[in-house]
């Protein structure tokens, strides 16, 4: 059984920066982990957005 603790990583949400203003349907999403003791900001990370086929910034939501 998976133990529930109040520990220092946390479950995040990146989402793509472009994709909203390109005005395409549907959005680029993925779910990613930080440990928000060494990274207390929110993070970028260039990945690849499917529907529009090339790497973008993805920006942490929430």
């Amino acid at each position: 059984m998976a133990k529930k603790s109040k520990g220092n990583r946390i479950q995040i949400i990146l989402e793509c920066t472009e994709h909203k203003d390109s005005g395409m349907h549907g959005t680029s999403r993925y779910i990613s982990q930080k440990n928000r003791k060494n990274t207390p900001e929110r993070i970028e990370l260039k990945k690849y957005n499917p529907i529009l086929k090339k790497y973008t910034i993805h920006r942490e939501i929430k």
